[in-house]
This record gives C-alpha cells, sequence and structure tokens, in this order.
C-alpha cells in the first residue's frame, strides 16, 4: 500500500538533500527547498530529569539549550525541529501560548509551535515531507494520523521498551491512555461488503489503507482508555506518575481525530472482541 511511505519518512531523511515540507491536510508548502546538514535525533524529553543520575557534580547541561542551527534538522518522539530562518508567516515574538501555533495559511491546520525566537517545531502528524525534485501526492487524512502514531508506538517499545503511553494535546491536556497490546496483527479483509465501509467518518475516507482487490495489511493492537471530560482521571493521574509509561505530544485537534480513529476501529470489531478488562481494544 501507499501508506507504506509514511512509515519510512523520518528513516529517509538524509544530509545533503532538499525537501519541502507540505501540510498534510491541504498540500500548501510549508517550508520550501531546506537542506539539511545534520540530522539528528534529540533524547526523550526527560533527559534532563535523569542528568543527576549521571552526574556526580553540577548539571553541566543547565544552561544549554538543544535547538537548530540553518542546516539541522532535530528529530523527536512526535516532531521534528528546524531553525525558522525567514518563515514570514510567523511572529517575531509572540507573547502568548496562542500565538506561539504554527498555522497553515490555508487551511489554518496548526502545524506545530514556536518554541523560541529561531526555532519552530513541527509535529509529524501534520506535515509531509518530500524530496524538493518529487510532487506532492496527497494521502488521507485518518491513513496518516494512524500509520504515525503506529510508528511513534513501535519506535519508542522497539528502543525502550516501554509499551503503555499517554496521548498529551499542546494545551497539556491527556486524552488518551494507549497499551501497545502487539504488533505483528495482520488484518484481512473479505472481498465482499465490509462493515468498516459503512461505517460514517468525518475523513471522508475509510479508515484502512486501500491494497487492491484484497484488503490485507499489517496494524498494531492497543488497548486504550479515553479521558476526556475526566474521563478515567485516577488511572490517568496514576500512569502520569508511572516511569514506565511514556507521554506523546501531538496537536490537541489531533488527539481527538485519533480518538475517533480508535473508536471507529473498536465499533468495527465484533462486539466480543471490543473490550479486555477495563480496556477498548482497537
Amino acid at each position: 500500500p501507499s501508506i507504506d511511505v509514511v512509515f519510512t519518512l523520518r528513516e529517509s531523511l538524509k544530509p545533503n538533500n532538499s525537501y519541502i515540507f507540505y501540510c498534510q491536510s491541504c498540500g500548501d508548502i510549508v517550508v520550501k527547498d531546506r537542506k539539511f546538514l545534520r540530522v539528528l535525533p534529540l533524547p526523550s524529553e526527560n533527559w534532563s530529569d535523569l542528568v543527576e543520575e549521571w552526574c556526580c557534580h553540577p548539571d553541566p547541561f543547565a544552561r544549554s539549550t538543544l535547538h537548530p542551527q540553518h542546516g539541522d534538522c532535530f528529530l523527536g518522539d512526535t516532531f521534528f525541529l528546524l531553525n525558522s530562518g525567514n518563515e514570514p508567516q510567523m511572529p517575531e515574538s509572540p507573547k502568548s501560548k496562542e500565538n506561539t501555533r504554527v498555522i497553515c495559511k490555508r487551511c489554518k491546520t496548526m502545524l506545530g509551535e514556536r518554541v523560541s525566537s529561531d526555532t519552530i517545531k513541527y509535529y509529524v502528524t501534520e506535515v509531509i515531507i518530500q524530496l524538493a525534485e518529487g510532487s506532492f501526492s496527497p494521502t488521507s487524512r485518518s491513513q496518516f494520523v494512524q500509520s504515525m502514531v503506529a510508528q511513534c508506538l513501535l519506535e519508542l517499545s522497539s528502543a525502550k521498551s516501554t509499551f503503555r503511553f499517554t496521548i498529551k494535546g499542546d494545551n497539556g491536556k491527556t486524552y488518551i491512555l494507549i497499551w501497545l497490546l502487539n504488533s505483528d496483527t495482520l488484518l484481512v479483509e473479505s472481498l465482499g461488503s465490509s462493515s468498516s465501509h459503512s461505517v460514517f467518518t468525518p475523513f471522508g475516507d475509510i479508515l484502512m489503507p486501500s491494497s487492491g482487490p484484497v484488503g490485507t495489511w499489517n496494524a498494531v493492537k492497543v488497548l486504550y482508555q479515553p479521558c476526556i471530560k475526566c474521563r478515567n482521571k485516577d488511572l490517568a493521574d496514576a500512569w502520569e506518575n508511572d516511569m514506565g509509561v511514556h507521554p506523546l505530544k501531538f496537536p490537541s485537534e489531533t488527539c481527538l481525530e485519533l480518538l475517533l480513529i480508535l473508536g471507529l476501529s473498536t465499533a468495527s470489531l465484533p462486539p466480543s472482541l471490543r473490550c479486555m478488562n477495563s480496556f477498548q481494544v482497537s
């Protein structure tokens, strides 16, 4: 399926190549012809909390910040950090949380946020990155969100042996608790009419990637709990204080999209397979 291309986007970012960043929602160009001299992974977001365990003297990184220079691309768990250069649509001196948001000029979707006067964070669920000599090829919103979140879960579970995640919005709220159950699920869809096709989705597409006449694709199976409107607050608080749980941050609107995607996936399962203990299955 063409969706496989999305899984290798971050891996395909190489130095000395020119890239274009597109808004995933509408295809508008966000960053044009950017050539990176360095593409480097960032440490996990709580790395500074562990410095005391590593050093026998005062924190040597206390006054240091990991901000990219013009030719740098820093990769986080759910975002890219770029030097803003001369991007015209960004405010010069943000004074509040609202005007640090980086918004697509065409469709007004939130793409990321300004983290300093010269550094912009773009979320992996909001931008498509392609080589400059290529052409933009649109991908359905629900498939893109699913694949990017699945990629984040797989990469972190493999690198850190962590299988529980909190999905947080850019407003600091926790939206979903996710427990990765397995990553080797193969879904096979019969050639007849599918119940998943009849489920209404506001994204305007079906939830699963199209793979020709035979509907087979790899998937991850997760357990999840919604946390909106103070649901599962006690469990969310317990996970918040658990070092074995890894937080993933996305735009708040994307967190709600992901919750809807999970719910539609659960609804497409037979009733006997939709729950495991107090968790929902997707």
